[in-house]
């Protein structure tokens, strides 16, 4: 059946229209409403008194927001440092044709197909001092082993990127795999004939090669680790205290528990301005290489 001439190229733009406004609507036209509400002397309820930067003050004088601030820095480092190396020694491992490759690579990225929900409350569950690995250890008998990582300020962060490495790997893996079956095995043959080892192999040849998923995975983890919110909110609820607060339990619980929404709306533009730093010269260079 061929389409009707008459109709012209104006019938698919009025087909996409409404949902095009509709994203544009709920997407940036609520970005703009937040950026507002950052500047306004909004508490309890919206209040669209204009006060400039007064929020952003008060956000950086809040010792809370520089302690989310040093732990999203510490996960992050941790995180996307820890996902990647363990990503990548997986698929160099899965690289090499091993028996039921299928089934290790489901294994491996089957944490991925969980939510962070799932994934903090059950490692809440694993590292529970009462019901967790202390209580198993104990049971073995190691009476005076002790595991109170998850009840302990200082090193209570450390449990979130445990969680965090465990569901984000095999994701990286998956990328980096990928990266791996696209090169050329004439290039790995022609080395092997050199007399080049296979760590040689990979440290000076392929693994320079897989710059561009470097890239791509590190923007990837990098978004993850900036927004992480349900992975802290199971796994510790920002505490004990707020030893595990991030910027966005941080504006989570400013906007909807405290009464402070101009705080919280300020927080998460400070957010939305740390992604697009990130993104942003990614999507240029992207269209750069196209082009």
């Amino acid at each position: 059946m061929t389409p009707n001439p008459s109709s012209g190229p104006w019938l698919p733009r009025l087909v996409v229209a409404p949902s095009f406004l509709l994203s544009f609507l709920f997407i940036y036209g609520l970005m703009a409403w937040n950026g507002y509400l950052s500047m306004s002397a909004s508490r309890l309820l919206p209040n669209y008194e204009f006060v400039g930067l007064a929020q952003y003050e008060a956000l950086f004088e809040s010792e809370r927001w520089w302690v989310a601030l040093r732990n999203l820095g510490l996960f992050g480092g941790l995180f996307i440092g820890g996902g990647m190396g363990l990503g990548l020694l997986l698929a160099i491992a899965l690289d090499q044709k091993v028996r039921a490759e299928g089934l290790l690579r489901t294994i491996y990225l089957y944490p991925m197909a969980l939510s962070f929900i799932v994934t903090g409350t059950a490692w809440k569950w694993i590292l529970n001092p009462t019901h967790g690995v202390e209580q198993l250890v104990r049971q073995w008998g190691w009476a005076d082993f002790s595991f109170g990582w998850l009840v302990d300020p200082d090193r209570a962060i450390y449990c979130i990127v445990i969680a965090g490495i465990w569901q984000s790997a095999g994701f990286v893996m998956a990328l980096f795999l990928a990266g791996l079956r696209g090169i050329d095995d004439s290039i790995i043959k022609a080395a092997q004939i050199d007399g080049a080892s296979l760590p040689q192999i990979y440290w000076r040849i392929i693994i320079p090669t897989l710059r561009p998923v470097f890239f791509s995975t590190l923007m990837v983890v990098s978004h993850l680790a900036i927004k992480s919110f349900d992975l802290v909110m199971a796994l510790t609820a920002g505490g004990p205290g707020f030893a595990t607060d991030m910027p966005a339990t941080f504006m989570y619980t400013m906007a909807f528990s405290r009464g402070q929404i101009g705080l919280g709306a300020a927080s998460a533009t400070i957010m939305l301005a740390t992604v697009a730093a990130i993104v942003v010269p990614y999507l240029y260079s992207e269209l750069r290489v196209r082009k």
